[in-house]
């Protein structure tokens, strides 16, 4: 699984609350995915910050 951040990001954090091991707030305040592929026990950790994201632009494939 990849984990990516679409555009739309407003910066909240909270994706890097939920799974820190994935996401993280960049230099410009906004969401990245620093660590790909998800490993797989984090899997589901990265799911639950993407349904959480209150602007949907966590993708997981």
């Amino acid at each position: 699984m990849y984990a990516t951040i679409e555009s739309g990001c407003i910066g909240c954090g909270s994706c890097e609350a939920l799974c820190p091991e994935i996401f993280r707030l960049n230099d410009d305040g906004l969401a990245e995915a620093y660590v790909n592929p998800v490993p797989s026990e984090l899997e589901e950790k990265a799911k639950e910050a993407a349904n959480m994201c209150p602007v949907n632009v966590i993708i997981l494939e």
